[in-house]
């Protein structure tokens, strides 16, 4: 596949989904030994990572949406994808086309086999975390803000030192990777803050205090939110097209600023990134001013998360995708749904094993939501009835399954449909409504 004759996109994706069988296998050697084989392109890149259990995405999207406002070029590394495999590897929010995104696995493929042959196989996920820093590398984007994959430490991304490092939050997810306690999680995610960096959190209880000692033992800043004197971002209005909200900063407050983002959650997630959109400036040195963060801000889109999408290809008014695949996640989205005025809404769910089912679902009842449970074409997803089983015991309710995620958005009325539970079956439903047509 690396002769003379270019790697189609399909045999690229081939290339990167044949190593899903070696699954989730945390640590930095394998990634090490690829930047090495690769000449360190990580080393050309600055910018931030971003960690946490929730929200980091919508970090970098806010972040990136500023950053692109403001004349800068960045690269960034969405996870996972929804649609299609060249999410994951963007420039200034757009995906590579197909053939660059060929281009830019077939580039990497050679260091993987020597690499293989040496320390054994390196997995998908860090196949394309090579792929994806050697790329932007390449491009010499001005900023990479960098969304870190499971946990922190053992992540692929973590071999980057982008200078600085954000942490959204902790919160329980990935227990059997990252530890049952909030303790333990922190722990894990405060890895990525190294020496010389500067630091932002957004965390608070007991997920926290790793994050303190760590800045503490390596004498890292760190910006906090949430606190008085800190970064303090408070709702003001919601609607369908996003929030406004009133923000507190050290050097100044920002009052009626938009985010094209739903749900109450994103104020939390926007205090972060004014946070570190501070932490830039300083460590990097570059240039950002209000009427950047305010049109950046305003323009964000995140999809399949809250997004609002016209549901005429599945036979429905309006369909709402959020990924909330644990505890955490599926409350905020029943606060944006209480919110945004929804009463018994009609809730396409899915999800994958090893997640908190229960507690997601239980986390939804209050809105005496209608389930229709249903499955994406993959062994690790739950099967229907099994959810519908537990939403009984949980919720006490009977609920409809259909093992066909389009036929089941259209099995009952409601506008909008909600799609949640899990960002695979949120991607095939958004790829039903807005195919890839560049996939080929």
């Amino acid at each position: 596949m690396t002769g003379a004759r270019s790697l189609a996109y399909a045999d690229a994706v081939a290339a990167l989904t044949e190593r899903g069988r070696f699954g989730i296998s945390l640590g930095l050697e394998r990634v090490e030994r690829l930047m090495r084989e690769l000449d360190r392109p990580d080393r050309g890149l600055r910018g931030a990572l971003v960690g946490g259990t929730n929200g980091k995405g919508s970090v970098v999207a806010m972040a990136r949406s500023v950053l692109v406002e403001a004349g800068y070029r960045v690269g960034t590394m969405p996870k996972p994808h929804l649609v299609s495999y060249r999410e994951r590897i963007a420039l200034d929010g757009v995906p590579l086309g197909a053939a660059e995104f060929a281009a830019a696995v077939e580039r990497v493929l050679p260091a993987i086999d020597r690499v293989a042959a040496d320390v054994g196989p390196p997995t998908e996920f860090e196949a394309l975390t090579a792929a994806a820093i050697t790329e932007l590398a390449r491009r010499q984007v001005d900023l990479a803000i960098i969304e870190v994959g499971m946990g922190g430490r053992l992540d692929a991304t973590n071999v980057l030192d982008l200078g600085v490092a954000a942490i959204t939050n902790v919160q329980r997810d990935h227990e059997a990777y990252l530890g049952s306690t909030l303790t333990a999680i922190g722990r894990e995610k405060a890895a990525i803050i190294k020496a010389g960096n500067l630091a932002v959190t957004g965390a608070t209880g007991r997920g926290v205090r790793p994050i303190l000692d760590r800045c503490a033992m390596l004498d890292v800043p760190l910006r906090r939110t949430g606190g008085p004197g800190g970064y303090r971002v408070t709702l003001r209005d919601m609607s369908w097209d996003g929030i406004v909200v009133e923000a507190r900063t050290p050097t100044g407050d920002l009052h009626d600023l938009g985010i094209g983002l739903l749900g109450e959650h994103q104020a939390t997630n926007a205090a972060i990134v004014l946070a570190l959109l501070d932490a830039l400036v300083e460590r990097h040195g570059i240039g950002v001013g209000e009427r950047e963060i305010r049109d950046g801000l305003a323009a964000t889109r995140w999809p399949g998360r809250l997004e609002l999408l016209d549901g005429d290809a599945l036979g429905v008014r309006r369909v709402l995708l959020d990924g909330a695949h644990n505890p955490a996640g599926a409350q905020a989205l029943a606060v944006a749904l209480r919110d945004l005025g929804l009463r018994r809404p009609v809730i396409v769910f899915g999800a994958m094993r090893g997640k908190r089912v229960a507690d997601v679902l239980r986390a939804l009842a209050p809105l005496d939501p209608q389930f229709i449970f249903t499955r994406v074409d993959d062994p690790q997803a739950h099967e229907p009835d099994e959810l519908a089983r537990t939403w009984r015991r949980v919720g006490g309710r009977r609920a409809i399954t259909d093992p066909d995620p389009r036929s089941a958005v259209g099995r009952i009325d409601g506008d909008p449909v909600v799609v949640a539970g899990s960002l695979y079956l949120v991607g095939a439903v958004r790829s039903m409504i807005a195919p890839d047509t560049e996939d080929r």
